[in-house]
């Protein structure tokens, strides 16, 4: 019997299990047990499986039909902005080819975020963006200290875009960045550079330069871009 998260009923724990297994692809074909398996499986009622069947459906995990059963969709199905997808994704330690379209996404979003920063920030957002620059100045490279500010300072520069619909993308962005962060720092190997490129953009922000600002960012992910892009490549030798 699987072993379920305390935190969460009955429902919302099988969800967390039975989703990082299928991002994990830990399952041979594209069917899910039957739901008197599942409820052997996790010592639960049919109720509490059927909930969870519904939450996996809604996230485009999973569908379940009459004398089909329960079957995993296609990949391009997936509600890859939903916040536990995303995690499930981290956790699965994704492939390059994956960090690579996190950061593709980010390029189109993260230098216009920052140029309407530019130019509708007001004080508390700009202090907001200069505190967590200031966290990554103080934090020890490649630290959990120096990733949480360096997340931060992005997710800082979404709410101060004053846009909703970027600041609806802070947990993709959190999550991208959670994710290659932790793998194009360590190969950058300075963390006063690093700082230092994000102190491009705040300053191109505060002095209320959207061009400035929106280079400064562009610059920024593309040289992480260009770290992942050369990491496929030594892969692929």
């Amino acid at each position: 019997m699987a072993i379920l998260d305390r935190n969460f009923n009955l429902s919302q724990r099988m969800v967390q299990e039975l989703g990082r297994t299928i991002i994990c692809g830990e399952f041979v074909d594209d069917s899910l047990p039957t739901e008197a398996e599942l409820c052997e499986k996790f010592g639960v009622s049919r109720s509490a499986v059927r909930e969870a069947v519904k939450m996996l459906s809604a996230k485009g995990l999973i569908t379940s039909k009459p004398r089909q059963g329960i079957r995993i969709q296609p990949e391009d199905q997936w509600n890859i902005f939903d916040p536990d997808l995303l995690r499930w994704v981290l956790e699965s330690k994704p492939s390059l080819h994956v960090l690579k379209e996190f950061l593709q996404v980010r390029i189109a979003i993260e230098p216009e975020a920052a140029a309407l920063a530019a130019r509708y920030a007001d004080q508390s957002k700009l202090d907001a963006i200069e505190n967590a620059l200031e966290g990554m100045r103080k934090a020890e490279g490649n630290s959990k200290e120096d990733l949480e500010a360096d997340i931060a300072f992005h997710v800082s520069i979404l709410y101060a875009s004053n846009n909703r619909f970027y600041i609806r993308l802070r947990d993709f962005i959190s999550t991208a960045l959670r994710v290659s962060i932790s793998h194009t720092n360590p190969i950058k190997g300075n963390h006063e550079g690093v700082v230092e490129d994000h102190s491009k953009v705040f300053n191109a922000i505060k002095n209320r330069n959207p061009e400035r600002a929106r280079q400064a960012m562009l610059a920024l992910i593309d040289e992480a871009l260009n770290f992942i892009e050369d990491s496929i490549a030594a892969t692929n030798k």
